[in-house]
């Protein structure tokens, strides 16, 4: 039988509301990593960043398109951590791959895509400024957060031989 293409490196379900949570000592050994979020936002639509390896510097490059089927935007810009996915007080979900996250000889790309039941989604492509191996990841809300029982799974990608 061929090995599983995705392996689950770690789920966090929340059992209180939280603003944040961090994957850290992430095992090295995949080719990318696939983060998901599913729940709840409290208190209003709550906007969730990414920060790599606890890196606050203008380090981000985003390129990004929202719509919701009667407006539609687009923007680019750079900042502090990758503004990439919402939890509205009703529902959302959002996805991010990480490409080559060990490579140590080039800056890091990540694609992600989200959605939430107030029917709004969106596309982000980014670039991390950085030649380090990502070891940590955390996903923190502008808002109040998350939910209990919104979950956070952060998946490896079997390596490419």
């Amino acid at each position: 039988m061929p090995t599983p293409f995705y392996h689950v490196l770690e789920t966090v379900t929340l059992t209180s509301t939280a603003s944040s949570v961090t994957f850290s000592s992430i095992d090295q050994g995949y080719g990318d990593l696939i983060l998901t979020v599913a729940g709840v936002g409290v208190g209003g639509t709550n906007y969730f960043d990414c920060r790599l390896n606890g890196d606050t510097g203008d380090n981000y490059y985003k390129v990004r398109m929202i719509g919701d089927g009667s407006d539609a935007e687009s923007l680019y810009g750079s900042g502090v951590s990758f503004p990439y996915g919402n939890l509205s007080t009703t529902g959302g979900s959002f996805t991010a791959q990480l490409f080559d996250y060990t490579a140590t000889d080039k800056h890091k790309s990540l694609l992600a895509r989200s959605g939430s039941s107030d029917v709004r989604v969106a596309a982000f492509a980014f670039r991390w400024a950085s030649t380090s191996a990502v070891t940590s990841i955390e996903i923190y809300s502008s808002g109040t957060g998350a939910a209990a029982g919104s979950t956070f799974t952060l998946y490896g990608t079997t390596k490419a031989v």
